[in-house]
């Protein structure tokens, strides 16, 4: 077991987390579930109640990392993601877009913006999932009852940024909320008023910790399938490697499962490494055959973003994400601190163009909430699964998506018209007022669709919200079951069929849940 000083009642959870290294080279459980991330923890949590459990991350414990726990350093995730160990593991798209992924226990949730909102009702209604919402309701507020935080006190940039969106048409004020409601609103966050995080790791909190091991930095390589004449094909078990490259088989006790919560990259490159996916893809790659599912790694959706960027007159204090402007086709959140621009973080968040210089900047975003462009992933390697896959999420792919990406970009010049706004403008020395940009300025004629799709295209960046992989009615059935294989599910975002139309961290902690 790891040895970590000053453990309290919001950390008791490491009192049951273990190196890969110290685990045993077999074992035995009720559940097994790959991945300790937004949804593996509160998985786990809710499993250890009555059965034992066997949890297994591929990164670290972030207890003291200030990077990772305080908002105000949050940003440094980002510039310091790297492809070995960092808690945001760095990947490019093969559409050229520089992206994360969470690499430790916590997942993803350790590495956001904190942003927390529950999903809408067309998630439910279009998910392929079988949902009890009186459930839904009370795992929303399970989740919510440990780690969220609910204020009104929101920094003099936010407060601007919800007067904008009502002077600008996106209303009514829906005031404080959690609930995704048409309108502006301020919404919860996962850090609370001192600025510290509290991610979905923190839910382990609640775990029996008697029925529940949490092994870190321990890498799945495959599952272990069965098949008999009565059962048909079941998944018993898994293998996993630790740092020191030993090899760990881990199997569940009859009536057991194995649960996939790796995410939308980590789930299907699991199942294809394992032999579940396209026989002549699995064939290409002499990957033997156990199950041939065509769908697995396909219909990956990721939330195509777009931004603007001004540096004011003034300096601001504050940093973070409270409020959102909710529309039928988009969503428009905003952000605000001192940022290095002469790094890595540059071009993600000023793809073109972006200055050597640290400034103060305000940024407001904006993404499509139900993108229909889709695209798909491919394993970088059939037997190392530490490398994160091949993917292509083919944004704009449907002209459709770019049309919307326009009408959204003209609701942030809308804001940019409105009165509140005027503060922000810079003066030069012939008195007249503007907006000073950092990175692309909006075109001049807001009206002039070409103009709006090239910006669209020249400032496309991600939210980190893709999903996918994994669909439900196409993958797993309506109980997140693998279609054609027992004792196997698969629980986290690669099973959406749509986005929440929010960030998706709430969703997936009471998915989770």
């Amino acid at each position: 077991m790891f040895i970590f000083l000053h453990i309290n009642a919001d950390s008791s959870y490491l009192q049951f987390v273990y190196n890969a290294t110290e685990s045993p080279l077999e074992e035995v459980y009720d559940y097994i579930v790959v991945g300790g991330g937004t949804a593996g923890c509160p998985l786990a949590t809710t499993l250890s109640a009555n059965y034992s459990v066997l949890l297994l991350e591929r990164g670290g414990v972030a207890f003291n990392d200030p990077n990772v726990l305080l908002e105000e350093k949050l940003i440094n995730n980002l510039l310091q993601a790297d492809e070995i160990d960092s808690p945001a593991q760095a990947f490019t798209s093969e559409d050229g877009i520089v992206n994360v992924r969470g690499r430790v226990l916590g997942g993803s949730s350790m590495i956001n913006f904190g942003f927390y909102s529950r999903a809408d009702e067309d998630f439910y209604n279009e998910s392929g999932i079988e949902w009890n919402m009186s459930i839904v309701k009370s795992a929303y507020e399970w989740v919510e009852e440990a780690i969220v935080t609910k204020t009104d006190r929101i920094n003099s940039w936010q407060t601007s940024v919800k007067r904008a969106l009502l002077q600008s048409g996106i209303r009514p004020d829906n005031g404080l909320t959690l609930d995704h409601l048409k309108g502006a609103k301020i919404s919860g966050s996962t850090f609370d008023q001192t600025g510290r995080r509290h991610g979905a790791v923190k839910l382990l909190n609640k775990a029996k910790k008697k029925n529940l091991r949490v092994v870190v930095h321990a890498t799945v390589e495959r599952i272990i399938f069965a098949s008999n004449t009565s059962l048909g094909l079941s998944a018993i078990g898994v293998v996993y490697r630790d740092t020191n490259g030993n090899s760990h088989v881990a199997r569940i006790r009859e009536k057991g499962e194995i649960i996939l919560s790796a995410g939308t990259l980590g789930s299907p490159q699991l199942l294809l490494m394992s032999g579940v996916g396209p026989r002549s893809y699995l064939s290409s790659l002499n990957i033997p055959i156990v199950y041939d599912q065509r769908f697995i790694g396909q219909f990956l959706n990721d939330n195509p973003r777009s931004l603007i960027t001004i540096t004011p007159p003034f300096p601001l204090d504050g940093i973070g994400s409270r409020v959102v402007g909710i529309t039928k086709g988009f969503y428009i959140e905003s952000v605000s601190g001192v940022a290095p621009f002469s790094s890595p973080l540059s071009p993600i968040l000023f793809p073109d163009p972006y200055p050597p210089l640290n400034l103060t900047v305000l940024t407001i975003l904006e993404k499509l909430s139900r993108p229909l462009s889709t695209g798909f992933l491919r394993l970088a390697s059939p037997t190392n699964a530490s490398l994160t896959p091949i993917v292509r999420f083919n944004y704009y792919n449907d002209k459709r998506d770019l049309s919307q990406c326009a009408n959204a970009v003209r609701a942030l010049g809308k804001m940019l018209r409105t009165s509140v706004m005027e503060q922000y403008k810079s003066m030069d020395q012939h008195g007249q007022r503007y907006f000073k940009f950092v990175g692309q300025a909006l075109p001049q004629n807001q009206f002039d669709d070409e103009a709006m799709g090239e910006f669209c295209r020249k400032t496309l960046s991600t939210f980190y919200h893709y999903h996918g992989g994994c669909l439900a009615q196409k993958v797993v059935d309506s109980h997140l079951k693998v279609i054609g294989i027992n004792a196997l599910r698969v629980v986290d975002g690669s099973t959406f069929v749509v986005s929440p139309g929010t960030n998706p961290q709430a969703t997936i902690m009471m998915f989770g849940r």
